[in-house]
């Protein structure tokens, strides 16, 4: 069975077919006939007027007869546009639209011109339609807190496995040097994790808490997969404190809304739990984050964090008292 479909009649439409084998024919320098019938699951026939199509929407093929002959494409890049149904416009400017929010980003174009690039490319009718559909959809969530002014440069360094010189202020003032390993957004903070190389630790940063960065081409750096199998070995080890939560079924629209890699949601006897590891110099965030559990949440183990939690549960009461 080919990924792009089942059989002929398939309720994929003629021209997301179409797109998809230009997708499939991009990277070819050369093709027979029957990979696009085995790939799509057509016809001898269909194939043919799939092949007419696509040089009519610009796809700039000749064919070379013989044995080991067949269709020869001019350029290995995709020489021709993509074309997109009305839902898949929708959804493009829908994506577009809920990205507003992000007022940095890595990358030098705003959403806000690729949008309006795109919104021009259009005709009149279809941009009124798409007005129109965004007046009645909308997207929350949480805007940036802080200004991160080095992204550009994050994203540079992790693309070409570069290590940065930082200058990072969240705890105190202090300049080393990182390899970053990703990056990445949540509930209104840039995020960055990477290995430490002066202190030989892994770690999680505020992008925004990083005043200044310097890239260090020169510098001797690990290998993608050895940053992966450091974080992956981190995360094994350090989270090394087990907790479990049970939490009621408002308990568990909340943990979906928001949660952390540390911890994941499991049905024990048809009962939701927050199961997962932490580390001691986490435990001030874990209770918090119980805290903003409300009563959905009732701590099952450790006992130290029942005790911590209890603490601050006190220390609150007795702003009202």
């Amino acid at each position: 069975m080919s990924k792009y479909g089942t059989i002929e009649g398939d309720i994929m439409k003629k021209s997301e077919r179409l797109n998809q084998e230009l997708i499939f024919l991009s990277n070819k320098s050369t093709f027979h006939l029957k990979d696009i019938m085995q790939a799509f699951n057509i016809s001898k026939r269909t194939a043919l007027r799939d092949i007419q199509e696509l040089e009519a929407m610009g796809l700039t093929l000749y064919v070379e007869n013989g044995r080991y002959g067949g269709y020869k494409l001019l350029s290995q890049n995709l020489l021709t546009p993509i074309y997109f149904n009305n839902n898949e416009i929708l959804a493009i400017f829908f994506a577009l639209k809920a990205l507003d929010i992000l007022s940095t980003t890595p990358f030098e174009k705003s959403y806000d011109q690729i949008k309006e690039k795109l919104f021009a490319s259009l005709p009149e009718q279809k941009q009124k339609d798409i007005a129109k559909v965004l007046k009645y959809i909308h997207y929350y969530n949480a805007t940036p807190i802080n200004n991160a002014v080095y992204l550009e440069q994050i994203l540079t360094s992790i693309m070409n496995e570069n290590s940065v010189y930082i200058t990072y202020t969240q705890y105190k003032y202090e300049e080393t040097e990182i390899q970053i390993y990703d990056l990445f957004y949540r509930n209104g903070i840039w995020f960055c994790s990477a290995y430490d190389l002066n202190k030989h630790a892994w770690g999680t940063y505020r992008c925004d808490y990083i005043v200044n960065l310097e890239i260090n081409e020169d510098g001797d750096t690990f290998s993608r997969q050895t940053l992966e199998d450091i974080k992956q070995h981190h995360e094994e080890t350090f989270n090394n404190i087990p907790f479990k939560c049970k939490l009621t079924t408002f308990g568990v629209e909340l943990f979906l809304k928001k949660h952390y890699p540390n911890m994941k949601l499991e049905y024990i006897e048809n009962s939701p739990y927050i199961v997962g590891g932490y580390n001691n110099e986490e435990l001030g965030y874990m209770t918090d984050y119980l805290i903003s559990l409300g009563e959905h949440v009732d701590i099952v183990y450790p006992n130290q964090l029942k005790r911590n939690y209890i603490t601050k549960l006190n220390n609150i009461l007795k702003k009202y008292e």
